[in-house]
């Protein structure tokens, strides 16, 4: 007689080529014992479906709650880009329209530090929103592509903001998607984690591209010939 040597593989390939196998033979599956995932001692095989089952349903939850975490979040982010909007669209006087971006986003965001610098702006003043900024700041603001956040607080920039802040995102201003910068948006925060690498600029994208439509205001077209 010659002894065959059945490995686990063998077994699980027979198992799944026979799926009846527990239906015919009801009493090996009741008795089967497996060892406990989180634990020494050995259970049935129903025990250990149940309690995977169990992890699988809580690992479900988790990801189910972060989604709605996320989803109530997105929701009150843009309740107040909405409201900050209307700031932008109600007021009447263009000279206006600087001061409602920075002290809008800082009302509706809860910002600790806000700071607004403007240039190449027809209708802008040189004064206040329009005080005129260093070439260092204009070819550094022309080389951001998207929004800078972190937590170096070594840019020119940052003395434009009454206080240092932990975190920092800085956010260029262009009248078109390919052209010049016109502007720069300084948002400082006490919180460290309130800019970190790690975040998506997605929102700062949008909060640019908003303030840079309404910037449109203070450059208007010239009358054509």
């Amino acid at each position: 007689m010659t002894d065959t040597a059945f490995t686990a593989q063998d077994i699980a390939t027979f198992l799944q080529e026979n799926p009846g196998f527990f239906d015919e033979h009801a009493e090996v599956f009741a008795t089967l014992q497996v060892p406990h995932p989180h634990g020494s001692r050995a259970i049935s095989l129903g025990e250990r479906q149940i309690l995977t089952l169990r992890e699988r349903t809580r690992e479900l939850e988790w990801r189910l709650n972060e989604l709605v975490r996320n989803a109530t979040a997105n929701e009150t982010i843009g309740s107040h880009v909405a409201k900050w909007c209307c700031r932008l669209l109600s007021e009447c006087d263009p000279q206006l329209v600087p001061g409602e971006i920075a002290l809008g986003l800082a009302e509706q965001f809860g910002l600790n530090h806000v700071a607004l610098r403007l240039w190449n702006l027809s209708d802008l003043p040189d004064h206040g929103y329009g005080e005129p900024v260093s070439d260092d700041v204009r070819t550094f603001t022309d080389s951001l592509k998207t929004p800078y956040v972190g937590a170096d607080t070594a840019f020119e920039a940052v003395a434009w903001l009454d206080a240092k802040p932990k975190s920092l995102a800085l956010v260029p201003l262009r009248l078109e998607a390919d052209g010049a910068a016109v502007g720069l948006l300084v948002l400082g925060s006490d919180d460290p984690e309130r800019f970190t690498p790690e975040m998506g600029t997605t929102f700062l994208e949008s909060v640019g591209q908003l303030a840079s439509a309404a910037l449109h205001r203070l450059n208007p077209a010239s009358p054509k010939a």
